[in-house]
């Protein structure tokens, strides 16, 4: 069974699962609305949306705080979800940064652990971007994965946005 919670770490960070007395530390790293201004809820800086993205985070059972180790503050989230086993795929997402972490090299360091991880049960990852995501489109072009589609996504307690689809293969990862 594929476990899509685990603990990870390298040099930089450590991705430990999301639990729920972890609110409080993520949510000072999420409480600055520039890190929301590109994404397509723009409000989620604000507590009470913030706990509402929190509470999705706990039930998805994928979901990480992402602990800076030179510092070891919490400096962000993401998460594994929709493992669908028939098409050998699962979705990473809902991934943020305080803004302090921004082009240090976070990111691209956080997506190789769980892509590595990952890509031992998987032959497939996709993302969703928000369409006006420019910034996180960019992050994930530059790991190598390619849009493949556009659609409306529901996000947990939201409204509908449009995304980019976006498609990572294992073959093309480990190349």
């Amino acid at each position: 069974m594929i476990n899509i919670q685990p603990n990870l770490e390298n040099d930089l960070v450590e991705l430990k699962p999301l639990l729920i007395n972890d609110f409080e530390d993520l949510y000072i790293a999420a409480s600055d609305p520039k890190v929301w201004e590109q994404h397509p809820n723009k409000n989620r800086w604000k507590r009470d949306v913030f706990m509402i993205f929190f509470d999705g985070a706990i039930q998805s059972k994928g979901a990480f705080k992402i602990i800076d180790k030179q510092t070891n503050q919490v400096i962000g989230s993401s998460r594994f979800y929709d493992y669908n086993e028939q098409d050998s795929s699962i979705l990473v997402g809902y991934t943020f940064y305080s803004t302090n972490c921004w082009g240090k090299g976070f990111n691209p360091s956080v997506k190789k652990l769980m892509f590595d991880y990952i890509f031992q049960f998987v032959e497939k990852i996709y993302l969703h971007v928000g369409a006006d995501n420019v910034r996180s489109q960019i992050a994930v072009e530059r790991l190598g994965c390619k849009k493949v589609k556009e659609e409306e996504v529901k996000y947990f307690g939201e409204e509908p946005k449009l995304n980019f689809i976006y498609q990572l293969n294992k073959i093309d990862w480990f190349k």
